[in-house]
């Protein structure tokens, strides 16, 4: 008697007897997520949660690099002693977005003809850069910088953008330049070269038209008699088609995302893709570091907005496995 009561309970238990307890409703059935379910929304959870925590703790880290006039994005700031060399004194870059460069400066390019720098601008954002072709060390370090990072974009130079070097050294000559131009081409995978020789432009010119030009941007620079080099800092700059300034990046070396964000922002979104799209709503330039960094409001509206799809996702695909279950024990019934 006492193994039939027990046998009694334990069906009544495990809900044998078709009946339910007082707070159960009959056209419900209890369903519940399946382990890889439970899986996803852990691993989703930890990675919105890292999303809106690791972009800030990097932008951090960026805004406080270095206090150095060469690579540095913010004003140079001396501290006694500083030890800094008299030849760096007053070198730097003034960031001034939004001017309007002086399209009407003539220079030489590499084949040694007379052009506008007006003639590289009409239809696609341009980025510029401002060395000389003889520097020892870090025009040389700007220019792999841009060579490395066009490597990697999917933009191609030429055909989204274009490409301007300027030498701001007055005795340069257009043979150099052109030199100069064979060299980094051939840096350049094979599916890019044809674009960057009709699209990436080396130029030099005289010393007026070079003052014009490196005023506008802000580019201060002096020349070193006792070293006979030039004092400059490094960075290079994306403008667009109408020739105004838009973006800064500093440095000698340039992340592809940042530069691939500043021309898809300086062509007013004429090229890109919607990725890039959702990327700006993301990452948004902060001039004082010269970089694209983590908006943590707009991420975590995309993380809400994803967590949304799926719980509703979620709700869906128990109560279709709530009605099957149903119409299995329907079935079974009949």
């Amino acid at each position: 008697m006492k193994a039939e009561r027990r046998g009694e309970k334990r069906a009544t238990r495990h809900g044998d007897t078709g009946t339910r307890g007082p707070g159960e409703f009959s056209s419900f059935p209890r369903v519940s997520a399946s382990p890889r379910l439970r899986v996803f929304f852990v691993v989703l959870g930890l990675l919105l949660t890292a999303s809106c925590l690791l972009p800030p703790a990097f932008a951090q880290l960026g805004a406080s690099q270095g206090n150095s006039p060469l690579y540095s994005s913010r004003p140079y700031a001396a501290r006694a002693p500083s030890g800094l060399p008299k030849a760096l004194l007053g070198v730097g870059i003034d960031q001034k977005l939004n001017e309007q460069l002086p399209l009407d400066l003539v220079f030489r390019n590499e084949s040694g003809a007379s052009v506008r720098l007006g003639d590289y601008f009409d239809q696609k954002p341009v980025v510029l850069s401002l060395v000389y072709y003889d520097c020892p060390m870090l025009c040389t370090q700007v220019l792999n910088g841009m060579v490395s990072a066009f490597k990697v974009m999917s933009f191609k130079p030429g055909e989204e953008f274009d490409v301007v070097t300027v030498s701001f050294d007055p005795r340069e000559t257009s043979a150099l330049a052109a030199a100069k131009k064979k060299t980094y081409l051939g840096y350049l995978p094979e599916a890019k070269r044809a674009g960057a020789t009709s699209g990436w432009h080396f130029l030099t010119g005289d010393e007026a038209n070079i003052k014009r030009l490196t005023t506008a941007i802000g580019f201060r620079y002096h020349f070193d008699d006792a070293t006979n080099q030039f004092a400059h800092a490094s960075a290079i700059y994306v403008a667009t088609p109408q020739g105004k300034l838009a973006r800064y990046f500093y440095g000698i070396e340039y992340a592809p995302r940042d530069l691939r964000l500043g021309l898809i922002e300086a062509s007013q979104n004429q090229i890109g893709s919607p990725v890039d799209q959702l990327l700006l709503y993301c990452y948004h330039y902060d001039p004082a570091t010269g970089k694209y960094g983590a908006v943590v409001m707009n991420i975590m509206r995309l993380g809400g907005i994803v967590t949304l799809i799926a719980i509703v996702a979620l709700l869906l695909r128990l109560r279709r496995r709530g009605a099957a279950q149903m119409r299995l024990k329907a079935g079974g019934a009949a």
